[in-house]
């Protein structure tokens, strides 16, 4: 990880901009290099590798597979998905809950829109699960895997930009959960029309338009599905042109590489 003063940079990437990888019950675009979707222009920002907006229809999902030394924070949007992992947790994640898995030393899990088969033979739907999935690199190698989860719909309802997962000292109590860099911290908001939010001053920031539309100030109107990388630059404010949600990487440091 570097910590050097970056130049000031503002990168709009529109929601068609990004690849996308599509089969039958699986709909995800990438923000970055994923997969088969390589551009060794587009690897990382900051410390975020990866930024996945899915849709995965009921009753699939990710089969077991495994990760290793990664920060990966679920965030869902619509519908509802099933955690389990090879360390003996596992969770239905929802709107309002956060959830970080913390890979470590290697894990392996599955996430799958199947909730009524965790809950013991429910019925079947067919309501289709929509979420975003975020990588970012951790402190250090080896660490033992780990996994938290805990509701926090009630502080987004302020409208505010509220912590949902950080390693920052200064969140210490103050966000939902904790991932294993302390040089990273992701935010999130609710707006509804005419409500704003002042982003954070920080070397690196992602903001990522969850749904609905936004305006950013200086540089006009944001989509579902945009995002804007910041570099050496923040203090901006976000505005809601109808409901929306928005997610916010706040970053002290990039990857060296």
């Amino acid at each position: 990880m570097a910590s050097v003063t970056p130049q000031r940079d503002l990168d709009i990437r529109r929601a068609a901009e990004r690849p996308t990888t599509t089969i039958d019950w699986l709909d995800s675009k990438h923000s970055f290099s994923f997969g088969h979707h390589y551009d060794p222009a587009n690897t990382h920002h900051g410390l975020l590798l990866v930024s996945n907006d899915d849709t995965v229809r009921a009753g699939a999902g990710f089969e077991t597979h495994p990760h290793r030394d990664m920060e990966i924070v679920t965030w869902v949007l619509r519908g509802s998905l099933v955690h389990q992992d090879s360390t003996g947790n596992s969770g239905v994640i929802y709107p309002g809950l956060a959830q970080r898995m913390s890979a470590g030393r290697g894990i392996l899990h599955s996430e799958k829109n199947d909730a009524w088969r965790l809950a013991g033979g429910g019925e079947p739907h067919d309501e289709p699960v929509h979420f975003v999935q975020m990588w970012v690199v951790p402190d250090e190698q080896g660490i033992t895997p780990g996994y938290e989860q805990l509701e926090i719909d009630g502080e987004l309802l302020g409208g505010g930009l509220v912590p949902v997962a950080s390693g920052m000292a200064r969140h210490d109590g103050a966000s939902a959960i904790r991932i294993r860099n302390r040089y990273a911290a992701l935010h999130v908001a609710r707006l509804g029309a005419g409500q704003s939010v002042q982003l954070p001053d920080a070397p690196y920031l992602h903001l990522f338009v969850a749904r609905g539309e936004v305006t950013l100030e200086g540089a006009g109107p944001l989509h579902s599905g945009d995002a804007v990388r910041f570099t050496g630059t923040g203090g901006q404010r976000v505005t809601g042109v109808e409901p929306a949600e928005v997610l916010v990487w706040e970053m002290h440091a990039a990857l060296s590489r």
